[in-house]
């Protein structure tokens, strides 16, 4: 963050600096990448009465700069009342940034369809029981069209003597086709 100190018609001292830079360094909590802030401190004296002005500009990234000016007597009470403001304002806009953070349609969408699914292998869970395939052993055509023949299956999946994979399954007709 880049920091300009000014003051019009007043001297800084080391005392006002550290000052100023304690409650800049107290703007960095809100984690906003603040990119620049100048403060401008002007000694006023209006029918003999000597008043100070602090105006704070911080320029935050894709929003406008803000702007804050604090009148007071004292340039303390003035640069602790302009920083209170500042924070009230930032903690404001990053509190907008969290929670108007929208998630898309689609995202909302997706993670209803998992949670759906989710849900329904869960019932289907007790359900469905593994088991082993015999694809690993060569199988001649005639074994496996008597395997299929005897079961209630709709097909056979089994890999030839050839180490090809073969589907054996029934058509309506009574046939049988292989792929």
């Amino acid at each position: 963050m880049n920091v300009n100190v000014v003051g019009k018609q007043f001297d800084l001292t080391d005392a006002i600096k550290d000052h100023i830079s304690s409650a800049i360094s107290s703007l960095e909590k809100f984690n906003l990448d603040i990119i620049s802030t100048r403060v401008i401190i002007t000694g006023d004296e209006k029918n003999g009465k000597k008043g100070f002005s602090v105006e704070f500009v911080i320029i935050l990234p894709n929003k406008n700069s803000v702007i804050i000016k604090q009148k007071d007597k004292d340039v303390y009470t003035a640069i602790d009342l302009a920083s209170e403001r500042a924070q009230k304002v930032l903690r404001r806009h990053s509190d907008k940034i969290k929670e108007h953070k929208a998630e898309k349609l689609e995202e909302v969408e997706a993670q209803k369809i998992l949670e759906e699914e989710k849900k329904a292998f869960e019932e289907l869970a007790d359900e469905i029981i593994p088991m082993e395939l015999d694809l690993y052993k060569p199988t001649e055509l005639e074994e496996a069209l008597e395997k299929l023949k005897e079961s209630e299956k709709q097909f056979l999946v089994f890999n030839d003597i050839d180490n090809h994979m073969r589907v054996l399954y029934k058509k309506d007709n009574g046939k049988y086709g292989l792929y």
